[in-house]
């Protein structure tokens, strides 16, 4: 299903409240207030989380240069998140553009939750409340 301006929005909301609770169960620090990004290991990373049926996250190509991995944390059928974690340099390797036709074509870059399965190392999988 495509999103349109609400449901976007809903999405953002729900991805920043669950990176800060998945920041805080890893033990990383939150950056700021209008990101996921978060020192975590003594590194900047991006925590990007998602539903049990969404199959990518989106990564601003702004942030590659500035995180040295991006986190991505996927719900789970029983509600817990399995967290993982790949390096930037993956990352951008394999991101393909998004297809939206919105204020983020040409800005994000999508990643499947696949090549975190596939690829990844397993940080934690934790338990939020949303």
């Amino acid at each position: 299903m495509a999103q349109d301006r609400q449901s976007g929005l809903e999405a953002s909301r729900y991805c920043r409240r669950c990176a800060r609770q998945i920041a805080k169960a890893i033990g990383a620090e939150m950056v700021g207030r209008k990101s996921n990004e978060c020192i975590w290991n003594g590194q900047r990373v991006v925590i990007k989380t998602a539903h049990n049926r969404t199959t990518s996250v989106g990564v601003l190509y702004h942030m590659v240069d500035r995180v040295k991995a991006v986190v991505g944390a996927f719900e789970e059928d029983d509600g817990s998140y399995r967290v993982m974690q790949l390096p930037i340099e993956h990352c951008t390797a394999i991101m393909r553009p998004t297809r939206s036709q919105g204020p983020s074509a040409g800005r994000v870059g999508m990643i499947d939750r696949k090549a975190f399965e596939d690829e990844g190392r397993l940080v934690a999988v934790v338990k939020i409340d949303e």
